[in-house]
């Protein structure tokens, strides 16, 4: 089976357009049971469809010696009413501790569409083997709930005196949380860690969606269960409780919660039996994950700013086999690469109104090189109105410049930084900055670059590079710090990646929406991951 693994998950595909976002819960049912002295223990690994190839987006837990599984990790997915997103649900039985899926045994698979699993909220179907047959008796059923409500439920649990169920040792002792599922039965939610040789566990603090916690009703009754693990995934049942969110809440961190663990077969049998334990609510605390889209929502502006590379390397404009050639049609590839990130962002600012800068050529009337001019030819008001205006400006400057050199980001970097920079004065999440770079190679000024990205990493504002031509990107990958984080000259490292580099060539043939995907994946979550870091809300944002 030929499937493409990413060792990080993939960041959502086209999340400029999120409507919402989807949790999907799996379950499977007569699995093929393919370990010999014991039974299969399964996981689940959900792939999506990203330009003909599969993808893996993410994968559950593994379920010890289970035919039956209910996978507590849930799958979280942006759903994009205008895109078909097709989805594989892969099973395999864990055999050693790589990541690597071929060292697995394959229980089997199903694909669909997200829109048929929203359509009907809850499916069930076969299982099916690489050569298209049934994997045996092998079910899965997926269960689809939209994540509209952003609270989020942050718990600190605890335990004491617990009940001892391993004869030669404590219990190794672990909590399962269910609600009411829509047929009654209890559906699993979480599960936290075990904590190993215990009757008085602490177990991590764990934050889940509310509406998988509760459906978002704080009085719907959820159930605790409490058990010791066993390797052989045989757990011993410890006891158990019902209770609600409203009544977690009452947790304080000074007056922690209380409640019973109750073991209900125990408790028939004894007549002086009081308990199994006491787990401990140790605190309960409700509050907003806020999306992109809470912020845009909000009223958080996207300021964009382009910057465009005017150096010797990209040959003569006049010459059709220069970079600046603007062909027969109207365009070349920095024109598209301006349409297809400012058509999309455009519609987040709204005056529509953009710095357009150019760098590495050499200005009338005294003809001194600069790396930081307004294409406009206007120091003062670099503005172009919508991208037709950038458009516009970038054909009626190209004769009266001449391309020289070197190849310097570090002016324009720095240009949008001071401006980023006095948008951290104000106290709410509205305004963000993103300066796009469209250039035809290596960076003259690396280390200062480094540096001025490393700073601008502080701020509200990401940074997208279009590599043009067929140059060695090689730099522009390094400052993109998908594979590791990006140091400044002076040691200091990068608080998150900000730099998206894309380049133009793997485009060329693509439909135009496709490159505005690419350029645009990441930001979404580094928006969100800016204000977060800030404690900002939305500006709109009402009170959890």
């Amino acid at each position: 089976m030929a499937y493409t693994v990413t060792p990080t998950p993939v960041g959502p595909v086209g999340s400029q357009y999120c409507v919402c976002r989807v949790e999907l819960s799996v379950c499977g049912q007569n699995l093929l049971d393919r370990d010999v002295t014991s039974k299969s223990d399964p996981f689940c690994v959900l792939f999506m469809e990203v330009n003909g190839k599969w993808v893996e987006l993410d994968r559950t837990e593994t379920a010890v010696n289970n035919l039956n599984p209910a996978f507590a990790k849930k799958f979280v997915i942006d759903y994009h009413f205008e895109e078909v997103q097709k989805l594989k649900f892969a099973l395999f039985d864990q055999d050693k501790s790589s990541m690597q899926l071929y060292e697995h045994d394959f229980l089997g698979e199903f694909s669909c569409t997200l829109g048929m699993i929203v359509s009907s909220k809850k499916i069930t179907r076969t299982l099916l083997l690489g050569n298209g047959k049934p994997a045996g008796k092998g079910m899965i059923t997926i269960a689809a709930q939209e994540l509209s409500d952003n609270r989020v439920i942050t718990l600190s649990m605890a335990g004491r005196k617990l009940d001892k169920k391993d004869l030669f040792g404590k219990s190794d002792p672990f909590l399962e949380f269910f609600k009411p599922g829509d047929d009654g039965k209890w559906m699993l939610v979480h599960r936290t860690e075990v904590i190993k040789y215990t009757l008085d566990p602490v177990w991590k603090p764990f934050t889940v969606p509310l509406v998988s916690l509760c459906d978002g009703d704080v009085e719907k009754l959820i159930k605790v269960m409490c058990y010791d693990y066993d390797s052989d995934g045989g757990h011993d049942f410890i006891g158990e409780f019902q209770t609600s969110v409203a009544r977690m809440c009452e947790a304080q961190d000074a007056f922690p919660l209380e409640l019973e663990c109750i073991n209900p077969k125990k408790q028939k049998k004894k007549k002086n039996y009081k308990n199994s334990g006491i787990i401990i609510v140790k605190s309960c605390k409700i509050t907003r994950d806020f999306s992109f889209l809470d912020y845009i929502l909000g009223g958080c502006q996207l300021m964009f700013t382009v910057g465009i590379d005017f150096t010797a390397s990209n040959g003569n404009p006049r010459d059709p086999s220069s970079l600046h050639y603007i062909n027969p049609m109207g365009t070349n590839e920095y024109l598209s690469a301006i349409w297809a990130v400012g058509q999309i962002i455009q519609d987040y600012d709204s005056d529509k109104m953009f710095p357009a800068l150019g760098f590495g050529a050499q200005l009338p009337p005294d003809w001194k090189v600069s790396h930081e001019f307004a294409i406009n030819f206007n120091p003062t008001n670099p503005f172009c109105s919508g991208v037709e205006g950038i458009v516009q400006a970038y054909s009626a400057c190209l004769p009266h410049i001449r391309f020289y050199g070197p190849t310097n980001f570090s002016p324009i970097v720095n240009h949008v930084a001071r401006f980023a920079a006095q948008a951290t004065q104000q106290e709410s999440a509205s305004q963000y900055f993103i300066l796009l770079i469209i250039t035809d190679g290596v960076i003259s000024d690396m280390d200062e670059t480094r540096h001025a990205v490393v700073q601008a990493s502080k701020l509200p504002m990401s940074i997208i590079i279009v590599g043009v031509g067929n140059a060695d990107f090689a730099a522009m990958e390094f400052l993109d710090g998908d594979s590791r984080v990006l140091r400044s000259y002076t040691g200091e490292e990068a608080v998150r990646d900000i730099v998206q580099f894309v380049p133009f060539r793997d485009f060329r043939n693509a439909p135009k929406e496709t490159l505005a995907k690419a350029v645009l994946a990441e930001l979404p979550q580094q928006v969100v991951q800016y204000f977060k870091h800030q404690n900002l809300p939305p500006i709109n944002s009402e009170p959890a």
